[in-house]
């Protein structure tokens, strides 16, 4: 199902048809590196991330994370959407690409479709986004968002510390 479309883009909710695809993108070094070791390492493990990650989450909250696709081919490059998280009061946005297409930008265009989707549509006034302190990339591309830093936190005690960002409409 397509959520969100934009000039480039088509962000739609994950099947276990891409359980390929989410293999890959979880197992990049810079994701392991800037979102943690989801130990996942199988095609079997991918789809059950994806039955217990988004696909439950669009049941539950009826939003989660999306696969982001060139509009053009379907390429999928990465994904983009909403989480609820117990640790914080809020939804927090969050995204992820393959390498190959960093740098073009295909987060900020996702993302800032996502944070309108949660405005426009499912009307939250604050979102929030974590990200490792020295990802300088994505801190870039939140506070093109309009995103604000916010404080350090740890999501679980034997976590590393995160910096926690806020938008507010």
């Amino acid at each position: 199902m397509i959520v969100l479309e934009t000039e480039r883009l088509l962000l739609r909710h994950f099947t276990l048809a891409d359980a390929a695809f989410i293999l890959r993108l979880l197992n990049e070094p810079a994701f392991i590196q800037n979102i943690g070791d989801k130990g996942v390492r199988t095609l079997e493990q991918a789809s059950n991330y994806l039955l217990e990650g988004p696909i439950k989450s669009y049941q539950i909250h009826g939003h989660g994370l999306y696969l982001v696709a060139l509009k053009e081919s379907q390429q999928p490059l990465g994904m983009c959407g909403l989480l609820k998280r117990d640790q914080l009061e809020e939804v927090d946005i969050g995204y992820a690409f393959l390498p190959e297409y960093w740098s073009k930008g295909f987060a900020s265009e996702s993302a800032s479709a996502v944070r309108e989707y949660g405005r426009n549509v499912l009307g939250r006034t604050k979102m929030l986004a974590i990200v490792s302190p020295g990802n300088t990339a994505s801190i870039k591309v939140l506070h093109k968002l309009g995103f604000i830093f916010s404080k350090n936190i740890r999501m679980s005690p034997a976590d590393s510390e995160v910096a926690l960002y806020e938008w507010r409409q």
